[in-house]
């Protein structure tokens, strides 16, 4: 749980990337976003389901390429390095529509944008969750675009009010913006 641009998603990511591929804790990063826009939705998107979903998970491969640089811009190396990631399966974008009926096990579980789901969805995701398998929570909940939840009903608040004496989990609050000044004032 973080401010706007404190690096919620970077940092999720990174960790991820760590445990996948240097410690191999997890057989693979799984990352999912809500499907919830700002504003009006354009509407129907033509095109095979990555199509579809590439304007979506426009802010992973960002994040993945500042990862995968040398000096956290674009280059012909890391866009390699992330499509071979992606094609052998080591790094999966799953929507959450998707995600009823699986079971995941040994993996590291990404749900970013948490603050955008209510508690009935996270719930089902949690649920998803088998042995050997991490799940780390991204938000903010002063951004939250879902008009049907606020910040007392929003499944990340939620799960964390329902985790907070679990032993097996953990509650991180970033409170300093990274991102620009200009996204800290924001």
């Amino acid at each position: 749980v973080g401010l706007a641009g404190s690096g919620k998603t970077l940092l999720a990511i990174a960790s991820g990337l760590h445990q996948v591929i240097d410690a191999k804790r997890y057989k693979s990063l799984i990352i999912c976003r809500p499907i919830q826009p700002l504003g009006k939705d354009i509407g129907y998107l033509p095109g095979t389901l990555e199509e579809k979903l590439e304007p979506w998970i426009a802010p992973i491969k960002d994040n993945l390429r500042y990862l995968l640089s040398a000096d956290g811009k674009k280059s012909k190396r890391g866009e390699e390095t992330m499509q071979m990631l992606f094609e052998n399966g080591t790094i999966e974008v799953e929507a959450m529509t998707f995600i009823r009926g699986r079971s995941i096990a040994n993996a590291f579980i990404i749900i970013d944008e948490a603050q955008n789901l209510n508690a009935h969805e996270l719930k089902t995701i949690i649920t998803r969750v088998g042995e050997g398998t991490k799940i780390v929570l991204t938000g903010d909940i002063e951004q939250i675009d879902n008009m049907y939840v606020d910040s007392v009903s929003n499944g990340l608040t939620i799960a964390i009010e329902k985790f907070k004496d679990s032993e097996i989990s953990g509650h991180v609050t970033l409170t300093k913006g990274e991102r620009s000044s200009l996204a800290t004032i924001a």
